[in-house]
């Protein structure tokens, strides 16, 4: 079943999906789209490194993620500079280093817009490998620390008096983002990883009833954009980064029409009439 390439960016699409859907409702909660797009410039830094140290590319990206992420709480600490302006600055260095080191590295040739824009149609099986092991760490993490990190996300005072410990908390979110990234790379690209954080739990947001089913609902909305946005993709013969991205913002468009109001309207007239 794995020998064909439209079925392993199907299955490794889910994985990712799966991951970012949960893990896209605390960056919507928290107001954090921003740090995810500082974490997914990096990532082109981590690709650098990579192909300079000859080391698999998503642990290096891994890597990388994970000290900008640290740098960032520390910088944060220190009030060197407001949190904007601490995520635009590591964001776009990161990205323009990132853009100088390949262009130096004029013996090794890189596929710049799979990196910016998702290759997915090219995973292998180690990277479905990657993908579900790196998921499962993060599904594992965020069930850990999710009363403390939603505690924090309504109120990081109240948290912290409870004894919950917010700060701990934001900085395994942290670094389970980073690791979303890591393996969203070759899926998404490095340009559209945020969207596939945000658009799907934007969309879960109107359905859900309670923060539970928010983060279901987020996993199967990124599900059934993955397998719609590879389909269209195919079948127009579109980039199929983009393709999921767009899919996935026709599913947040749908959510906007009010379906649950519509639906418990025809609910309460059928149980008047009975």
């Amino acid at each position: 079943m794995l020998d064909d390439f439209f079925t392993r960016a199907l299955i490794a699409g889910i994985g990712v999906a799966l991951v970012a859907g949960p893990l896209g409702c605390f960056v919507v909660w928290r107001r954090m789209s921003y740090f995810g797009d500082t974490l997914s410039h990096a990532a082109l830094l981590g690709v650098a490194l990579a192909l300079l140290l000859d080391v698999n590319i998503t642990l290096s990206v891994g890597a990388v993620s994970i000290v900008l992420a640290l740098l960032l709480l520390a910088l944060r600490h220190g009030d060197t500079l407001p949190s904007d302006a601490l995520l635009g600055l590591l964001s776009h260095s990161a990205l323009a280093i990132g853009l100088v080191c390949l262009a130096f590295m004029t013996w090794v040739r890189v596929d710049l817009l799979g990196l910016l824009f998702g290759d997915i149609l090219s995973v292998t099986r180690t990277d479905i490998a990657m993908i579900y092991g790196g998921g499962a760490i993060v599904l594992g993490g965020l069930l850990l620390i999710w009363r403390q990190l939603f505690a924090a996300t309504v109120s990081s005072d109240l948290a912290g008096a409870e004894g919950l410990r917010p700060d701990r908390a934001e900085l395994v979110f942290m670094l389970l983002t980073a690791i979303v990234i890591a393996i969203s790379l070759k899926i998404i690209g490095a340009l559209l990883i945020t969207a596939l954080l945000i658009l799907p739990a934007a969309a879960a947001r109107r359905w859900a009833g309670s923060p539970e089913q928010m983060a279901v609902i987020a996993a199967f909305a990124g599900v059934v954009a993955v397998v719609a946005g590879l389909n269209g993709s195919l079948y127009y013969d579109t980039p199929s980064g983009p393709s999921i991205v767009v899919a996935a913002m026709l599913i947040f468009v749908l959510s906007l029409f009010p379906v649950r109001r519509l639906i418990q309207k025809l609910t309460a007239e059928n149980r008047g009439g009975i």
